[in-house]
């Protein structure tokens, strides 16, 4: 066979590869809403940078009819890429090929490209679309999945990770994704669980379908699973695309900086009539981030979920930073159990990784309650003053109002490290809010009174007029100024200049141990 037909047959062999399961089931694919393996692929990287690997690769199965039914890439598209023209290693489960389960081959495609994202420091993107793992394959397909488990966590704060779920995940599955760092649902179209609807029925009698069981919406707000529900694949692929503004290539690099067109100086006057005079009155945290941020863009993560606490990416004069924000829009902006684990995981990837740290503060304390002790609170709450201990990352705090009790504490004080603390004028600071340190303080006076109520809010205004501001915490150095709202913008992005070039590190040890 010379040149010639030799090159015709790898032509004819690339273009089976391609075909996956075949043109009827790729229309399958599309009757459902969902895009094919290398469709996806196109979308998610830039034009013409995707440089496939492993494309001839067929499955070893010898039983159960397997032996005479092989498909080249074998359920998986795996290689190399570019997202805005920085390197990504990325795997594409095939649904048209064997469901897109997961045999023995499958799982060492995808752990090959996960040991050259390490090796060369550049993120992984996991695009999931498999039923599972492939019985007749048997024990190989589960030491597949376990293979995958372990580098997931060897490169757990290495280099990203990212999982979109495009398709159903089930089973062992799901451990991937869950172990990666941020993952992306598709309403109506992806599923996670553990057990599937028929299982559960039979073992509890709880009578669900896929979507409330396992849907985008219910991990992106009810199991915090998800850290984003999209209505489209197009979608939550240009949404990992827009991530990757803010995210480094792995834990030795510097984030991207944004374009930083937004004047430095700009003092934002509407922060003046955001927060209100009443102190028992909500008001929307997001409206405060995004009239300091650069040109109003806030990429939540978690947005569903949580709600009280918010999350996200953002530019702050051209530098990346994560911005952890109490919501007092949403059960007063208090740190319940979801909320600290949410923030803390947050935190901790933002350390991992290099990027610096903005919390905007307005938080009454912890959520009391018979449900949130039994739950877990202590254990729960003290992750996220850990991971705000922990981290070495630069760290701003700007308390716009409430700041009480072991809250404040947590929140990035200045007694856990944090680098730059102010405040605005409209700061209270103290161990509890007025009316309920009032009734403690002087319960046996406003008792013996005559008219209690009036003793009460006497003793109030006494205690606010104390207490309730930043200049004490001022005098002791605990914050660094207080300021004009109107100055954050310029102050927090002069911070983030000044401490460029942080360096601070913890105790040598071989890892601490959070309270999980």
């Amino acid at each position: 066979m010379g040149m010639e037909e030799k090159l015709q047959r790898l032509e004819a062999m690339r273009e089976e590869a391609a075909l996956g399961g075949g043109e009827d089931r790729v229309a399958a694919q599309h009757a459902k809403g969902k895009l094919s393996a290398r469709e996806r692929l196109d979308l998610l990287l830039d034009e013409d940078s995707f440089v496939e690997l492993d494309r001839f690769v067929t499955h070893r199965a010898t039983a159960f009819g397997l032996e005479d039914r092989k498909v080249l890439g074998d359920g998986v598209v795996t290689g190399y890429g570019a997202i805005h023209g920085r390197l990504v290693y990325v795997f594409s489960q095939d649904f048209t090929v064997f469901g897109g389960s997961l045999s023995e081959t499958h799982a060492e495609k995808i752990v090959k490209v996960q040991e050259l994202a390490l090796k060369n420091g550049a993120p992984v993107v996991g695009l999931n679309d498999s039923g599972g793992a492939r019985i007749q394959e048997g024990v190989a397909s589960l030491g597949g999945y376990a293979d995958i488990f372990l580098r997931n966590t060897l490169a757990s704060g290495v280099i990203p990770q990212i999982s979109l779920i495009l398709g159903p995940c089930a089973g062992g599955a799901v451990y991937s994704p869950a172990i990666t760092d941020f993952v992306y649902m598709v309403r109506g179209t992806s599923y996670m669980f553990v057990t599937g609807p028929n299982v559960v029925k039979t073992v509890t009698h709880e009578d669900i379908d896929m979507e409330g069981l396992g849907g985008a919406d219910v991990h992106a707000g009810t199991s915090g699973v998800a850290h984003f529900a999209h209505d489209s694949e197009p979608e939550a692929l240009d949404a990992v695309r827009e991530l990757f503004k803010y995210v480094p290539q792995n834990n030795t690099e510097a984030p991207p900086r944004g374009p930083a067109t937004d004047p430095t100086d700009r003092r934002e006057e509407s922060l003046l009539e955001i927060v209100p005079d009443n102190p028992n009155r909500p008001y929307d945290m997001r409206r405060v981030i995004e009239a300091v941020v650069d040109d109003g863009v806030f990429q939540e993560v978690h947005a569903g979920f949580a709600q009280n606490i918010l999350v996200g990416f953002a530019h702050l004069g051209g530098h990346s930073v994560g911005i952890v924000a109490n919501q007092p829009n949403v059960l007063a902006g208090v740190l319940d159990i979801d909320s600290a684990t949410k923030g803390a995981r947050f935190v901790r990837f933002c350390d991992a990784f290099n990027v610096p740290l903005v919390v905007l503060e307005d938080v009454p304390g912890f959520l009391p309650g018979v449900g949130q002790e039994h739950g877990g609170i202590i254990r729960h709450g003290a992750k996220l003053l850990y991971a705000f201990s922990e981290a070495t990352v630069p760290k701003v705090t700007v308390i716009t109002r409430k700041a009480y009790g072991g809250a404040y504490d947590v929140m990035n004080s200045k007694h856990i490290r944090g680098d730059l603390n102010l405040a605005w004028p409209t700061a209270e600071i103290a161990v509890m809010g007025p009316k309920g340190a009032v009734e403690i303080l002087f319960r046996k006076e406003i008792a013996e009174a005559e008219d209690s109520e009036a003793a009460t809010e006497e003793r109030i205004e006494e205690y606010r007029e104390r207490f309730a501001h930043p200049y004490i915490a001022a005098s002791r150095g605990f914050l660094d100024d207080v300021i004009d709202p109107r100055e954050t913008r310029p102050r927090l992005v002069s911070a983030l200049d000044m401490l460029v070039r942080k360096r601070d590190q913890n105790p040598v040890k071989k890892h601490g141990n959070i309270p999980l």
